[in-house]
């Protein structure tokens, strides 16, 4: 194993697609949620402990070996709007291109030939980080960090706010991210054995709600 995989992985220049994708922040911005450093960093904390904690889980459960067809069903009964079961497939189906140039593996080619218009975005990623020959614990660190990342970087960029703002959030945020990926990781061996209705099942239902007027916005910045 070379943990600097994760770090190729894990760079936002990797092009995996997250960077057409705001994680709710740009209509979490439009409707006054989130003006500044702090109220990003209270978004970002709401969205870790459900987003991130669903995505860590359903990626680490992909690197021990659950079915990639059981979590993919199991992703798409944990994200109610469609809106964004159509994101996580596009960003899923960008992901895996990049995976299998980067890390070429038979059982990427057929998860691929399986889902052509992508499988779960959380899901790909954890079988990239088992072709990338990492462990469960990587790509639960690496899938509750891109929750957060994403509407960071967003937000950067909507609001003009202080870059070093936004990075001190994340900041603040790392002892949270490090027991969500641990309890993502502990939820992920138990799918071993009980299989994928044992994950959590954390919801965010204004990020739901906000996902779908996102998606009807005539003009937008971001994807989702």
């Amino acid at each position: 194993m070379s943990r600097a995989a994760l770090l190729v992985l894990a760079d936002g220049r990797f092009p995996a697609g997250g960077h057409a994708h705001s994680g709710g922040a740009e209509a979490a911005v439009k409707a006054g949620r989130i003006t500044g450093a702090e109220s990003l960093e209270s978004f970002c904390r709401g969205r870790l402990h459900t987003v991130g904690l669903v995505s860590a889980a359903l990626a680490a459960a992909a690197v021990l070996g659950v079915s990639a067809s059981e979590l993919d069903a199991a992703a798409d009964a944990r994200t109610p709007s469609p809106a964004l079961r159509v994101a996580a497939r596009k960003l899923g189906r960008q992901l895996m291109r990049a995976a299998r140039a980067t890390w070429p593996s038979a059982e990427l080619d057929a998860v691929a030939r399986e889902f052509p218009k992508g499988a779960h975005q959380p899901v790909v990623l954890g079988l990239t980080v088992r072709a990338a020959g990492l462990e469960a614990v990587d790509a639960a660190y690496c899938a509750a960090y891109e929750s957060v990342s994403g509407p960071a970087s967003a937000t950067v960029r909507l609001l003009s706010l202080d870059p070093f703002d936004a990075t001190g959030a994340l900041a603040r945020l790392a002892p949270e991210l490090d027991r969500v990926a641990d309890q993502a990781l502990e939820a992920a061996r138990r799918a071993v054995d009980e299989g994928p209705d044992s994950l959590p099942a954390a919801s965010a239902p204004l990020l739901e709600i906000a996902a779908e007027a996102h998606a009807a916005w005539p003009v937008r910045l971001f994807a989702s």
